[in-house]
């Protein structure tokens, strides 16, 4: 298959072509012409689309899908479906499945699961057995099945003599542990961020110090330890200063901040809406602040959609007992746009999360491989349940204005797109 697009702007900074608008000629998933204009043959599939560019293929470090064990909530088949047409070329899925990932087979069966898609499904292993945060997982087999890193999703390391044993034994086999920011005694029942808007609203707060507590002993642990740290979704401005300080020192520690973290605050809580609710919870606009300039900064890392698909039982219900968790996979190129620049979003989508998961680095240059996002950053919209291709609607952008859309996809010699 010949696929050509048209009048491509393209966002690369390691491609000779960064910022330039050309025709992209893909020859059986190969980059092999890139000019100023191609030629239109009858065998070519032409994309010609309004202000169309193009980037390295986005990467997703936090996805949950619900197979196998929650298929009501989402599959892998669709899931994957879904990531593409929202731009993403590769998504790493989390064990909060049923059985937990957390040996070999479960991971061998995600893989297998995933064959012969345009988005490809990396595993995350569970750290400890049955996330119970109790014993280690097999953390060894899990790699050599396929495994890219290890995390209890949404559950924090609460032994701190097994986040250290386990930042000593991945060091075997260049693993990298997860550990989720969360002090459990200190966040006790609450479910919203401890604050003005809590009190006003009659919520049990959650306080900032939850999350800095465990970064802070995290940190500690890896510095005596050594090893590789990923924190996933941080989300106050004192954790974006104490991962700064530990990366001036020295520390292998990466972190990753999600998307409604940077777009939405605790003042979104007035309706008490429990698309609302999210682990950890919408902070202040301060907060938000300083995440959008840890990004363009970069302390932090990576940008994830954290889309966390949960079925309506589990949503509409009182806002207090609803579960955590928002989809965000849909929204996440017109989120991103109308908060940080194209630059800071490509690096922190593609580049900064392959190198720290271990996967393979593309450059939009002829002989190399495509593996592309074809997005609009300028289309303006407000997003609806009709922007909505998940099998849940939990999402937490429901009815707000968006800059930019992804178009699809270009990856293992398929075009997905969004129509």
């Amino acid at each position: 298959m010949i696929t050509l697009l048209k009048s491509a702007t393209i966002i690369d900074t390691s491609s000779p072509f960064n910022n330039q608008v050309k025709d992209i000629l893909i020859t059986d998933g190969i980059i092999t012409k890139i000019e100023d204009h191609i030629p239109t043959e009858d065998t070519y599939e032409v994309v010609s689309l309004d202000h169309l560019h193009v980037s390295t293929g986005w990467f997703d470090t936090s996805v949950s899908l619900g197979e196998p064990g929650f298929e009501e909530r989402e599959t892998i088949q669709h899931g994957l479906t879904v990531a593409a047409k929202s731009g993403f070329t590769d998504i790493a899925v989390n064990a909060n499945t049923q059985p937990i990932t957390e040996n070999k087979a479960a991971v061998a069966f995600m893989i297998n699961k995933a064959k012969e898609f345009a988005t490809n499904l990396h595993p995350i292993g569970a750290l400890t057995q049955q996330s119970k945060g109790v014993e280690m997982a097999e953390l060894y087999d899990m790699k050599q099945a396929g495994a890219i890193a290890f995390g209890d999703y949404n559950k924090p390391v609460e032994n701190d003599n097994l986040l250290k044993i386990s930042l000593l034994y991945a060091q075997n086999f260049d693993g990298l542990v997860m550990s989720f920011p969360k002090n459990k005694a200190i966040a006790g029942e609450g479910v919203a961020h401890e604050g003005i808007n809590s009190t006003l609203l009659g919520l049990k707060g959650i306080p900032a110090m939850a999350e800095e507590i465990q970064i802070a002993r995290d940190l500690f642990i890896l510095e005596y330890t050594g090893g590789k740290l990923h924190i996933p979704t941080i989300s106050t401005e004192k954790s974006v200063a104490l991962i700064r300080d530990a990366k001036k020192k020295g520390l292998d520690v990466s972190c990753s901040v999600s998307i409604h973290h940077l777009f939405l605050t605790d003042e979104e809580l007035k309706d008490f809406d429990g698309n609302k609710k999210v682990s950890p919870p919408l902070r202040t606009d301060n907060d938000a602040k300083a995440l959008i300039k840890g990004l363009e900064d970069g302390v932090i890392d990576i940008i994830t959609t954290d889309h966390n698909p949960i079925d309506i039982e589990h949503k509409k219900v009182e806002f207090s007992t609803a579960k955590d968790g928002t989809i965000g996979l849909e929204s996440a190129c017109g989120a991103l746009h109308s908060v940080l620049s194209l630059a800071t979003i490509v690096n922190c989508l593609s580049k900064n999360p392959r190198k720290r998961f271990g996967l393979d680095s593309f450059s939009i240059e002829t002989g190399k491989k495509a593996c592309l996002t074809l997005f609009d950053p300028e289309s303006t919209y407000t997003f609806s349940e009709s922007n909505i291709l998940s099998t849940s609607k939990n999402s937490a952008f429901l009815d707000k204005d968006l800059k930019g859309k992804a178009y699809g996809i270009y990856n293992n010699k398929q075009l997905i797109l969004n129509k």
